[in-house]
């Protein structure tokens, strides 16, 4: 089933009195390929602004904003419509041998083109995070799915979700302090946890759409927002999803938007500002994802107009 959705992603700076921009750079628009087509897509400004589109060396793409006037507020809308695909739920990962039990035994070709996505990027002081990684392989608790599912699951069972004001990614060690934190913070966790077991992974941004918000009902955690998950490189199965935050694997509410070896490769909308520092009165942010139906709904919406 293909979904036809439309998206909206609305940034609001403001400030006490104008300000000067310096360059800002948006990430927004879904990936292409097979998880997705995007069918149209506008990046407006409140303000007078030029906007060029790059490709960054992990091939997400970047709008850089240049932004010419002073202002005293600073609007960024990014919308798509676009169909999405999903990612079919497999009951059973098709695995490699050498990938069935940790740790995953990948080749030399393999260990170069993923050596920047299993080097640990977050420092552990105290070893609270190697220690909390270690214990999902004591014993004989080392078949891999098992070992993915149990840390996917003890995240989204012991920790608190809690969502906060402040910019930024809590570092492994501080989330599993805190027993709290985001999606950004359950991914890194994770992320960094598996590192240190062996794995390959990369940190994913992107949206999550749930049907239940079309209904006006309560969705899952995060949903119609930004939002944040991993992939594990696992051989012969490839790039697979995990979210902690939902405990979810596959299906069609993630909408992957960008890849990173770490979260701060890819914040959203990223800038500067020139003034004086207490002008600054906040930001807001406003996402919305609305359904408009499967595929052949739409194609017949379209004939009939």
């Amino acid at each position: 089933m293909t979904v036809i959705y439309d998206l909206e992603h609305i940034t609001t700076y403001r400030y006490r009195n104008p300000v000067t921009f310096g360059e800002h750079r948006a990430i927004f628009l879904p990936s292409a390929g097979f998880g997705g087509r995007i069918l149209s897509y506008s990046l407006e400004t409140n303000i007078l602004s030029k906007v060029r589109w790059v490709m960054d060396t992990l091939s997400n793409s970047v709008a850089v904003i240049h932004l010419n006037d002073p202002a005293k507020e600073l609007s960024v809308t990014c919308r798509v419509r676009g169909e999405h695909f999903g990612i079919q739920a497999i009951a059973d990962f098709s695995l490699d041998d050498r990938a069935i039990k940790v740790p995953v035994q990948y080749t030399p070709d393999e260990w170069i083109d993923l050596a920047v996505f299993m080097r640990p990027h977050a420092e552990d002081p105290d070893g609270r995070l190697a220690a909390w990684a270690k214990s999902f392989v004591a014993g004989d608790q080392d078949e891999t799915l098992d070992v993915l599912q149990r840390m996917m699951d003890t995240i989204w069972n012991t920790l608190s979700y809690q969502a906060r004001e402040a910019e930024g990614t809590q570092s492994p060690s501080e989330t599993l302090r805190l027993q709290s934190g985001t999606c950004r913070d359950y991914a890194w966790l994770m992320i960094e946890a598996l590192r240190r077991l062996g794995f390959a992974c990369r940190f994913v941004s992107g949206y999550l759409y749930d049907a239940a918000l079309d209904g006006g009902e309560i969705g899952m955690t995060g949903s119609g927002a930004t939002h944040a998950w991993l992939q594990v490189y696992l051989p012969g199965a490839g790039w697979r999803t995990y979210d902690p935050t939902n405990r979810i694997t596959a299906g069609f509410d993630l909408i992957r938007v960008a890849i990173a070896r770490h979260p701060g490769q890819v914040i959203p909308l990223l800038g500067s500002w020139f003034g004086d520092a207490q002008d600054y009165l906040g930001m807001d942010v406003k996402v919305g994802i609305r359904k408009l139906g499967t595929l052949p709904e739409f194609e017949e919406i379209i004939t009939s107009i």
